[in-house]
């Protein structure tokens, strides 16, 4: 049975005056707030860096390095990535993780690469290129690295309205994570693109886990 107009007049009269004194959101708003809630993490994360780890002392000649670069194309990618998920969960109309499928290319890029590394090396020397001399502490590392991006994001989401809070807690996860890893490449002289692709992502995938246990709880509004 369909209600009656003055019913459906009544609710279109009620939403107009709840919406009336809601100012609108500046446009990008939300991708300024979650950058801002970003760099401020960072901020925090290189300081831990510094503190804790310090800088690779070859850290000017590496930056000329094929190996560097590699590290950070792969995590700046998706860290982008993550981040335009972010933004996109932020709303209240904001999806699924489904949107994350680009993550697939720089992965795919990376362990092509690595697969070509590795045949270029003999079988005896794949162990120590997957281990490096890093590999127990990296991931926990990066998960370190992580925590206070993460708090930055969750600032950002103050003002926000997320209404998956758990895809929107994995999304905030994965970005704080990848942040963490391309600052971690201040410090790690790891070079081997099968370390980066098993034990950096391992890191950030442990911050997206993270994310996706929290959200639901912290990002309530």
């Amino acid at each position: 049975m369909m209600a009656p107009d003055s019913e459906i007049d009544g609710t279109e009269r009620l939403i107009a005056a709840l919406s009336a004194d809601v100012p609108p959101i500046p446009p990008r708003f939300i991708g300024r707030r979650i950058a801002l809630g970003i760099a401020g993490g960072g901020v925090v994360s290189i300081g831990l860096v510094f503190a804790l780890f310090g800088m690779r002392p070859d850290f000017p000649q590496a930056m000329f390095g094929f190996s560097f670069w590699m590290k950070w194309a792969y995590t700046l990618s998706l860290g982008l990535i993550a981040v335009a998920a972010t933004v996109r969960l932020a709303r209240p109309t904001g999806g699924s993780l489904r949107m994350l499928w680009p993550l697939a290319l720089p992965i795919l890029l990376l362990a092509a690469l690595a697969i070509e590394e590795m045949s270029r090396t003999p079988m005896r020397d794949w162990l120590s290129m997957w281990l490096g001399g890093s590999w127990n502490r990296c991931p926990w590392r990066v998960l370190l690295l992580a925590v206070p991006i993460f708090i930055g994001l969750l600032w950002s989401f103050r003002k926000l309205a997320p209404t998956n809070l758990r895809a929107a807690g994995a999304a905030a996860g994965l970005a704080a994570g990848a942040w963490a890893a391309t600052i971690y490449c201040l410090h790690c002289d790891e070079f081997a693109a099968v370390f980066v692709l098993t034990w950096y992502s391992l890191g950030i995938l442990l911050a997206t886990g993270l994310g996706a246990l929290i959200g639901p709880r912290v990002l309530r509004w």
